[in-house]
């Protein structure tokens, strides 16, 4: 049996944003193994299909918690459960959270600040279709108005932005918009 990749299907928003958790809790330090029982026992226990996108998880760089209010209402956010140890419950107030991603009520991930939380680029599947975008705007349309030989000027005047919400665009993109034409002193 072929699998999605061997068929060349895209990833789904939900599946993207579980490959960005998992990058994130990588760069932090925790082992792929620990990702991996974190993942299958959030799966199996909470019956989550992408529980990396369903649920909030922080990291202390060496294992994956939840707030245990998460799954049990009214627990508070003092309680932790250990997902990366079979549901070892902590108490703690220091545990990191992944601050990359926004979650709806309903504990979805929708919001993705995809260049991290000092920049103005996040990918959102109800914004330009999912598509990297600065307040609305998709990255690919500074780069392509940029590449056509526009000013930076030009470029934030037209889609109503500052000019570094369009740099943060452009970065995005990997063009460096600060070297070059059209930048207002």
């Amino acid at each position: 049996m072929l699998s999605a990749k061997d068929k060349g299907d895209s990833l789904s928003y939900l599946q993207l944003i579980e490959v960005a958790v998992v990058s994130t809790f990588r760069r932090a330090g925790v082992s792929l193994a620990k990702v991996r029982a974190a993942r299958e026992y959030v799966s199996k226990q909470l019956e989550a299909e992408f529980p990396f996108a369903e649920y909030r998880f922080k990291t202390d760089g060496k294992d994956l918690w939840m707030d245990y209010a998460q799954i049990e209402a009214g627990m508070g956010d003092k309680k932790l459960l250990m997902a990366s140890n079979k549901g070892q419950l902590a108490w703690s107030d220091i545990i990191g959270r992944l601050q990359e991603f926004e979650y709806e009520s309903d504990g979805i991930a929708v919001r993705w600040h995809v260049a991290g939380r000092d920049e103005n680029v996040i990918i959102d599947p109800r914004i330009q279709f999912g598509a990297p975008s600065v307040e609305g705007v998709a990255t690919w349309a500074f780069k392509g108005r940029w590449e056509a030989g526009e000013t930076l000027d030009d470029i934030a005047d037209d889609f109503g932005l500052s000019n570094s919400d369009v740099l943060a665009g452009l970065r995005f993109e990997g063009i460096d918009g600060a070297v070059g034409r059209g930048i207002r002193h």
